[in-house]
Parts: C-alpha cells; structure tokens; sequence
C-alpha cells in the first residue's frame, strides 16, 4: 500500500493537459516528489536518480568556499 503525505497545492500552476488553473496538487509517494490534477487526473513525477545525475554533470565549479 502507497501512501501519500503532505498533500499540497501548488498556488497559480495551470494543468499542461486540461490547462485548470490552481488544480495540481504535489505529494511524495515512495519518496519520489509527485504532482496531479485534481480535475482531470494527469500526473508527473521528478527524473529519476541518473536522470538528474547527468544533466548536472555539464556544470563547473568556479571555487569551493573554506572558512578558516
């Protein structure tokens, strides 16, 4: 059984699919950060691990911040 915490909407989105405004709702389910519609259903989920890996592997550090 899945569940679902912290239910949460997300103030002046529009649904890419029905184009309501003020219907989709972000959850975490499984750990994975999760939006729906309300009104008509369609639903999102963040990439996956690697997904996220490697479109951050094209990024440069310019330095690293040590305090004494």
């Amino acid at each position: 059984m899945t569940e679902r915490k912290k239910k949460r909407f997300i103030a002046g989105a529009t649904c890419p699919q029905c184009k309501a405004m003020d219907t989709l709702m972000l959850f975490i389910e499984n750990n994975v950060e999760k939006v729906e519609c309300v009104q008509c259903g369609h639903h999102m989920a963040q990439p996956e691990q690697q997904v996220a890996k490697a479109s951050r592997a094209a990024e440069q550090v310019i330095g690293v911040f040590k305090p004494d």
